[in-house]
């Protein structure tokens, strides 16, 4: 939902997202003049308070209060087939379920 209602404002469109357990894989599109570090931090730092606020049982087990790391990877898909990249992100988390 904090993905939905921030990334219109920098021209930015939710393709796919999923997690593993430390971290999360987002697929989107963007338009060339879109400010995707300004995006990410704005996106983190509003699903960081709405977490906190939420279950604030988490603040013990974050560093410093610290809700996500500073840093990110951004790669461009270039020429990678977007279902590809889709069903990668898809699997994220399988490995975990299987060992259950």
């Amino acid at each position: 939902d904090i993905f939905e209602y921030i990334s219109p404002k920098y021209g930015i469109a939710l393709e796919e997202w999923n997690h593993d357990q430390d971290h999360v894989h987002v697929m989107f599109r963007a338009q060339p003049k879109s400010e995707i570090s300004k995006f990410i931090n704005a996106y983190k730092s509003a699903s960081s308070r709405l977490i906190k606020k939420e279950y604030p049982q988490i603040r013990g087990k974050l560093w410093k209060e610290a809700f996500w790391s500073q840093s990110f990877c951004l790669v461009t898909a270039g020429e990678a087939p977007v279902e590809v990249i889709r069903a990668y992100i898809e699997s994220q988390g399988e490995k975990d379920e299987q060992s259950i």
